[in-house]
C-alpha cells in the first residue's frame, strides 16, 4: 500500500499532475463479520479556556462595574483592553490602570442587517469607542443606543450604560451599550 504519483495523458497536457492511492477496499461484510475493529459513540469533547491574566482582571473589573486598562512606562500608554505586555516595545506593562467609563466615538456603522441575515427597521450601531483615560487610540468596539442613527457622529462623547450589578457575569455585554452625553 502506498501513494504514488502518476501522470496520465490528459494531465501531462493540461499540466496538471494526479495522486493515485493504491489500497484495498473492505467490504461490508468485513466490517459486519468483526474483521474490523470499529467504535462508534459521541466524543467527550470537554475544554477549558482560560482569559488570561489581563483579560481576566478587564473582565471581574466589567462586572464590577468598572473599565480598566494597563500602562507602560516605556512607551508612556495606557492600553485598553489591558495586555500583559507593550506591542511597541515587547516588554512587560507596568501597572494596572483604573479608566472611566466615558469615550468618544472614532468610527461607527449604521447596520440594517444582523450578522445571521435577518433585516433590521431600526439599524444597530456598533462603534469603536476611544475611552477617555486610555492613550489616543485605544478603545473598544461596542453598540451605541438611546440615539438617533442620523444624529450619530465621529468625536460625539458617550457613556457607559451598565446592566444592573446583580445581572452582571464579567463579560463585555456587562456594558449593554454607550450612550450620547
Amino acid at each position: 500500500m502506498g501513494i504514488k504519483l502518476t501522470e496520465r495523458p490528459q494531465a501531462q497536457a493540461s499540466g496538471m499532475e494526479t495522486l493515485e492511492f493504491k489500497g484495498t477496499a473492505l467490504s461490508d461484510e468485513e466490517f459486519k463479520g468483526g474483521k474490523v475493529v470499529t467504535v462508534s459513540g459521541a466524543p467527550n469533547a470537554q475544554y477549558g479556556w482560560d482569559a488570561g491574566v489581563a483579560i481576566g482582571r478587564f473582565l471581574h473589573e466589567l462586572k464590577e462595574g468598572r473599565l480598566i486598562g494597563t500602562f507602560c512606562r516605556s512607551c508612556n500608554r495606557i492600553m485598553v483592553p489591558p495586555r500583559m505586555f507593550c506591542e511597541w516595545c515587547f516588554r512587560n506593562t507596568d501597572e494596572w490602570a483604573p479608566l472611566k467609563d466615558t469615550g468618544v466615538v472614532n468610527t461607527f456603522s449604521l447596520c440594517y442587517v444582523t450578522w445571521d441575515m435577518k433585516r433590521l427597521k431600526e439599524p444597530e450601531m456598533p462603534a469603536v469607542i476611544e475611552i477617555d483615560g486610555a492613550s489616543p487610540g485605544m478603545g473598544i468596539m461596542h453598540l451605541l443606543g438611546e440615539v438617533d442613527p442620523k444624529k450619530v457622529q465621529i468625536g460625539m462623547k458617550v457613556r457607559a450604560v451598565w446592566k444592573p450589578a446583580d445581572e452582571r457575569e464579567g463579560a463585555i455585554t456587562d456594558i449593554k451599550y454607550f450612550k450620547p452625553m
